[in-house]
């Protein structure tokens, strides 16, 4: 008599849920990387050709290919033009780029750090601490560390801010993505109110409503001296984290595992949570909160180059650039000649985006629980 069949287990959960966990085919990374330089390229020529004064892109490019020096020939553009792509509008797109790539970087290693897809420096209160600690150098004037007393102070209150959050979401040795967003919204709202007593307290005038402007993020008044700082700060970020990549791939297989693997996971997770609270100070303290890039970019790489750090860590460093150059742009052009914070422009778009990733893991959640 025939057997009767038998049909093949279930594939687990986590299988069904993540379909694009597969290995991605190995030209995906190379060309989603050379799509996205391109695509800053684009990005940096609009940015520098575009706003009150439109300066056409092949002007752009002669005025910078003048000023490098590879073009020796006589420039047959006006001085003035030269010194809105120079040095007004160059220094601001270039904060733009390493802010937004920075900003992606440090959302994927804390998305992988916390194990939780919705980890992004805005929301877990991290730009809030730096906020804080950069707001209370500017109110009371302190300088011990002369011009990185700014950045010191918002690295110090970054990294208060994240060891606090961390603190209070995990119990019981687990981190739920409710208790880790809720725990960030509190910190946040309760650092942001601080900051909103010290500026109320103090008697600065003009002074304070200028921080109030920055509180909201912004990339304006930025110059040629501002940058050399948070370049640096992006480089050592993206440089540890890429050295580290197969250790934030061994977290994502959870605690328990990397450690059989070897790792360290109190000690590398706390030298982690010092070097994006590092890199997010400086961020913070050169542009301001700007939220949601890091939560956004992450999330759309992985879409074409897999989970794989390796691949996700320089992908996303382009794609945050990229988005905030433009977001940028719009800020500057939207509602002209008015100036819109560019923190409020990344928020209209996070904010959808977090609210879709929300319901798309409680859909997941449901699914995958019994039938």
């Amino acid at each position: 008599m025939t057997p009767p069949a038998t049909r093949a287990p279930a594939a687990p959960a986590a299988a069904r849920q993540e379909p694009a966990a597969r290995t991605p085919d190995r030209r995906a990374l190379p060309l989603t990387l050379l799509a996205l330089t391109v695509l800053l390229l684009a990005s940096v020529t609009a940015g520098l050709a575009i706003g009150s004064v439109r300066v056409p892109p092949g002007e752009v490019w002669g005025i910078v290919a003048h000023a490098l020096g590879v073009d020796r020939s006589p420039p047959d553009w006006s001085r003035a033009r030269e010194t809105i792509v120079l040095d007004v509008r160059a220094p601001r797109v270039l904060l733009g780029a390493v802010t937004g790539a920075g900003l992606a970087v440090v959302g994927t290693a804390l998305q992988a750090l916390v194990r939780n897809p919705l980890a992004e420096p805005y929301l877990l209160g991290v730009s809030s601490g730096a906020s804080l600690g950069a707001v209370a150098v500017l109110v009371f004037g302190v300088g011990v560390f002369g011009p990185l007393s700014l950045p010191a102070a918002a690295f110090a209150g970054a990294l208060g801010a994240l060891l606090l959050v961390y603190a209070t979401a995990r119990t019981g040795g687990r981190i739920t993505s409710v208790r880790l967003v809720l725990s960030g919204v509190a910190v946040a709202a309760v650092l942001t109110a601080l900051l909103d007593l010290l500026l109320l307290t103090t008697d600065r005038g003009n002074e304070t409503r200028a921080v109030l402007a920055w509180t909201l993020g912004g990339l304006g008044g930025v110059d040629w001296g501002m940058l050399w700082l948070p370049g640096l700060a992006l480089l050592l970020g993206i440089g540890v984290l890429l050295v580290q990549a197969r250790n934030l791939n061994l977290l994502l297989a959870g605690e328990e595992a990397a450690t059989t693997m070897g790792l360290d996971v109190a000690r590398f997770r706390a030298r982690m949570f010092v070097l994006v609270s590092l890199v997010t100070g400086v961020l913070v303290a050169a542009a301001g909160p700007i939220g949601f890039v890091g939560l956004m970019m992450p999330h759309i790489v992985r879409l074409f180059v897999g989970g794989d750090h390796r691949r996700v860590l320089p992908a996303a460093a382009l794609g945050g650039a990229v988005f905030l150059v433009w977001a940028d742009i719009a800020a500057r052009t939207v509602a002209a000649p008015m100036e819109i914070p560019v923190g409020v422009l990344t928020a209209l778009c996070g904010g959808p985006f977090f609210l879709w990733l929300m319901r798309r893991d409680a859909r997941r959640g449901s699914e995958g629980g019994p039938a």
